[in-house]
């Protein structure tokens, strides 16, 4: 008699293993595997734990729940440099497609069971555009909705460039003319004050605090996980930054970027981008998703670079009453205070000049 499926929460010494499912499948990327979120609850004061779905100790699917506390409960939702903790699914090698789908929708319907029966306040789980099925969960009261991202295609670097903007080739080429290097390495406190100034003119919230930033890059770096790429000046003066995550699985994370505004119209933007795609590449990853696609000029900017726009789907079990009443107020809150940010730093800039 075949062995049936088995659903249970992992332990510590299965994790390298989960680390290797989650490598392997396309709905993968590092953001689910227990090396990148140990790292990242250990700044942020979090937990998180493995649930999975087995068959003589194979691993056919499961999902990473990074699980934040509040005064009205234990939720799992994205975050800032959480993009996706979705589903993460067996690739099911078969010729019929009806054989996929429906061993697929076998072990959703799994983990929808016991998710469903979590007392989270709130459950919201981002998933990669490759998990494009969302019947199970619909079915049973959550709400389906739809993000977007951009990710750029980086086997065929002659064809992402043909695919790119001329404007921003051009603005390419000219840095390249011009001198402008692209360095790699750990000059985390230029980064930072670059990421710093960029956030203080759009007037929104840090992605993390100084102290709290520079121990998650470091503890990045020392296992590989991530880089930091620079635009530079011939003088060495920093004027673009991005902090890209890494890991096992092919698909790498642009997960956010720093710029000198008096540098803007130099074209280190670009420049900086498609040196990366070129390196990225070299070290053998297919694509570079460059993390949301909210309408915004920074999306404008992405969907320049020849990168595939995509589809992706968060599925949301209703959050518990009072966790909803809070959030709403938060919402109204942090509206204001970015509303008044965004005054302050236009206000010292006149002041200054």
């Amino acid at each position: 008699m075949a062995a049936e499926y088995t659903v249970k929460y992992l332990t510590e010494k299965a994790y390298d293993r989960w680390d290797e499912f989650v490598a392997s499948s396309p709905d993968g990327s590092i953001y689910s595997t227990a090396r990148y979120l140990d790292v990242f609850c250990d700044v942020t004061s979090a937990k998180f734990k493995i649930l999975s779905v087995q068959k003589n100790e194979e691993i056919f699917g499961g999902v990473a729940l990074y699980e934040r506390q509040s005064r009205l409960g234990t939720f799992v939702s994205p975050r800032l440099f959480l993009y996706y903790n979705g589903l993460v699914l067996k690739n099911f090698e078969t010729s019929y497609p009806s054989k996929q789908t429906g061993r697929r929708l076998e072990i959703m319907s799994l983990l929808e069971e016991h998710l469903s029966g979590a007392k989270y306040a709130r459950l919201s789980l981002n998933n990669r555009s490759t998990v494009r099925d969302s019947r199970v969960f619909k079915k049973q009261g959550w709400k389906v909705d739809i993000n977007y991202t951009y990710v750029a295609p980086l086997s065929d670097l002659k064809g992402l460039w043909d695919r790119t903007e001329q404007n921003l080739r051009r603005l390419v080429n000219r840095c390249v003319k011009q001198g402008i290097a692209f360095t790699k390495d750990d000059d985390f406190e230029s980064f930072f004050k670059l990421h710093l100034e960029i956030h203080q003119r759009k007037g929104v919230s840090l992605y993390l605090p100084h102290d709290q930033f520079k121990r998650y890059f470091d503890k990045l770096l020392s296992q590989g996980l991530c880089q930091l790429y620079f635009a530079r000046l011939p003088g060495g003066q920093p004027i673009a930054a991005q902090l890209v995550l890494l890991g096992p699985h092919p698909v790498s994370h642009t997960v956010c970027a720093g710029a000198d505004a008096e540098h803007q119209k130099v074209g280190a933007n670009p420049f900086l981008r498609w040196k990366v795609f070129e390196d990225l590449s070299g070290r053998g990853y297919t694509g570079n998703d460059l993390t949301d696609a909210a309408l915004n000029p920074v999306t404008h900017f992405k969907s320049q670079l020849g990168a595939d726009l995509e589809i992706c789907l968060q599925f949301k079990k209703p959050d518990s009453l009072p966790f909803r009443l809070r959030e709403t107020a938060r919402i109204i809150r942090n509206r204001s205070r970015n509303r008044l940010a965004r005054y302050k730093y236009r206000k010292k800039r006149m002041d200054n000049r």
